[in-house]
């Protein structure tokens, strides 16, 4: 007989819940908790979100045992715990289930084992499948309906857990992987490849969880529907979070999860949900739309590419003097000083960046940014780039440089080394958290933060070390700080953005912002400054990108009324979006002396255009 998960799955979409452990934080739990042993230690706290989110109309509840498998417990002395975990969470699903008369599904959840698998790590296939099966064992004498296996890092992994559950059960198969920004898998497979190697192992069901948010699930959703006849599904997190008073916090509301759930069923979905940071809020969200559109026809997928403009024609050519001014030697003379925001490449090849930065300099860009592993995701080393585009395209750079990854020593002796490259231009950065980006394992080094990392540059500066030994001759460095006229919390950003200024920083580089009068109030607040501001201006590209930014991009908030403008552009998004960043530099020139300038998508020509009008003001 048909599994009734699979006959529902047949006649209708369905909804899964939403985050457990960043839920669970939320509610009291600390950080340093063993979230699955909630199960045996605090069961009524579990219960109690399975009850929110049945009450906030799910179709599917996950177990609490991600990451109940006997290596993740080991960490917290618990390995011999693994049956008693899984059989005791699953009994708390179903209690749920009968306490309120229930008719949904239950999934037993169950994620990577955190080891890396042989040859690259020190865990084989076998001992692999063994942990899987010790998990499924519990849960399905818990008496679990479905498996989801979730946030698998790889194909490698995922093949080694459905052979488990097969081996054991034979319960339907959610089988999902996360997928990094290029919408690939940490181990490079593309989404067609993930949903086509699970359909031939016997998963009912693939897709992708976890991951960046709504937006990318989209897109890998999109390219599993197109070449692969397994049904999907997506459950994504609730965009990239940002450190607020020492806790994760995700920006995604529940209304955009609910105009997403639309345009996933759209590209193929079969099951919808939420991952991390989400709450009973949006999963309620989600089945109000659910409700609205599923028995509607078909309807076309959407294109999720953006539409950009083409490179700017007839570019000026910059000014040739013998010996073009220095960032800072314009900065003083009262220039405005336009940069370019730049991505290093992901892997060997730094042509593209050079072709733009090259374009760039030609449309009469002074300087480019080059960011340092943005978003804690790896990329060629700022440094090395940043010495190609000064050597090979002859312009000058801004190199990003997080406290993130280097110890006080690596610190100085990357910048002494960077000086001696020819590098003079410093943005002294805390860094992102390498568990908000592609690497969960990594740990983040913060010997400093932003505040102290300036210190150091100065230090440097006058001819020391942090230690107070010599260096001798000083190093020359123009050290620039970040500040978000839009931060969460402006009582705490000014107070960092004024004892940065104390610790010596040369010139104030804003994240970038929508509104002009954020930057006023901001300003006005922080008091007189007497070095230089630059702001960050990022053009729009069309309302699916406005709306992603301010629901996806931490610490970034875009207005209702230019939400709006970019919603009735239409088709015409980008040139709305140019004129907005026009009009914003205009609005802001007196209050600024330069403004960096950040392309999407790394499409540095859409911004050439915004270059040339820059540098008339």
């Amino acid at each position: 007989m048909k599994s009734p998960f699979l006959k529902a799955l047949e006649e209708r979409i369905l909804l899964g819940d939403g985050a457990m452990g960043t839920l669970l934080f939320a509610r009291g739990v600390p950080q340093s908790a063993c979230i699955e042993a909630l199960v045996l230690d605090q069961p009524d706290v579990v219960r109690r979100i399975h009850e929110d989110y049945i009450a906030a109309g799910a179709d599917i509840i996950e177990t609490d045992t991600f990451g109940a498998n006997r290596y993740r417990l080991a960490k917290h002395g618990l390995e011999t715990k693994v049956r008693d975990i899984n059989f005791r969470a699953a009994r708390l699903a179903r209690d749920a289930r009968e306490i309120h008369g229930w008719p949904g599904f239950i999934a037993g959840a169950i994620g990577p084992t955190g080891r890396m698998l042989a040859t690259v790590g020190d865990i084989k296939p076998d001992e692999v499948r063994a942990a899987i099966r010790e998990q499924v064992e519990g849960l399905l004498e818990g008496g679990v309906d479905l498996i989801i296996l979730e946030t698998f890092p790889d194909i490698a992994e995922l093949r080694e857990a459905i052979a488990a559950v097969k081996a054991c059960s034979d319960l339907p198969v959610v089988a999902q992987c996360t997928f990094q920004r290029d919408n690939r898998t940490l181990g490079g497979e593309p989404p067609d490849e993930v949903a086509n190697i699970a359909a031939s192992l016997g998963a009912d069901v693939s897709g992708i969880n976890c991951s960046l948010g709504p937006h990318n699930a989209l897109e890998v959703i999109e390219q599993m529907a197109s070449s692969s006849s397994i049904r999907l599904s997506a459950m994504p997190n609730a965009g990239l979070p940002k450190y607020v008073d020492n806790r994760l916090v995700y920006r995604a509301t529940p209304e955009y999860f609910a105009e997403y759930t639309k345009r996933l069923v759209q590209a193929g979905a079969n099951i919808v949900g939420g991952c991390c940071g989400t709450t009973p809020e949006h999963t309620a969200a989600m089945r109000d739309m659910l409700e609205r559109e599923w028995n509607r026809k078909a309807q076309p997928k959407i294109d999720a590419a953006i539409t950009v403009s083409s490179p700017p024609a007839g570019a000026p050519s910059p000014p040739s003097d013998e010996k073009p001014r220095t960032l800072r030697e314009k900065l003083k003379a009262g220039g405005f000083a336009v940069s370019v925001e730049l991505d290093p490449p992901r892997g060997l090849n730094p042509r593209k960046a050079l072709e733009g930065a090259a374009a760039l300099k030609a449309a009469g860009a002074d300087t480019i940014n080059i960011g340092d592993s943005p978003m804690a995701r790896v990329r060629m080393s700022a440094i090395a780039l940043a010495v190609l585009m000064q050597q090979q395209v002859g312009i000058e750079t801004i190199i990003h440089f997080t406290s993130r990854d280097r110890n006080l020593m690596a610190i100085q002796s990357d910048l002494l080394g960077a000086h001696a490259l020819g590098i003079r231009n410093v943005i002294a950065l805390t860094g992102d958290p390498p568990s908000g980006g592609e690497y969960a394992r990594a740990t983040g080094v913060w010997d400093v933060d932003s505040i102290g990392f300036i210190r150091i540059i100065k230090m440097l500066n006058s001819g020391t070390d942090w230690a107070g030994n010599s260096i001798g001759k000083g190093t020359d460095f123009f050290v620039a700080c970040a500040a978000n006229p839009t931060a969460d919390n402006v009582d705490l950003e000014l107070d960092r953005v004024r004892r940065k200024i104390e610790a010596g920083a040369d010139c104030l580089m804003t994240q970038q912002f929508y509104d002009a009068g954020s930057l006023e109030s901001f300003l006005e607040r922080l008091g007189p400054i007497d070095i230089p501001v630059l702001i960050g201006v990022m053009p729009l590209q069309s309302h699916k990108h406005t709306e992603f930014i301010h629901n996806e991009l931490a610490g970034v908030f875009v207005p209702e009324d230019v939400r709006e403008r970019m919603r009735r552009a239409g088709e015409n998004g980008v040139a709305e979006g140019l004129a907005q960043a026009r009009e914003l530099l205009e609005q802001c020139r007196p209050m600024c002396d330069g403004a960096y300038l950040v392309p999407s998508f790394g499409r540095y020509e859409v911004v050439g255009e915004l270059v040339q009008f820059a540098k008339s003001l």
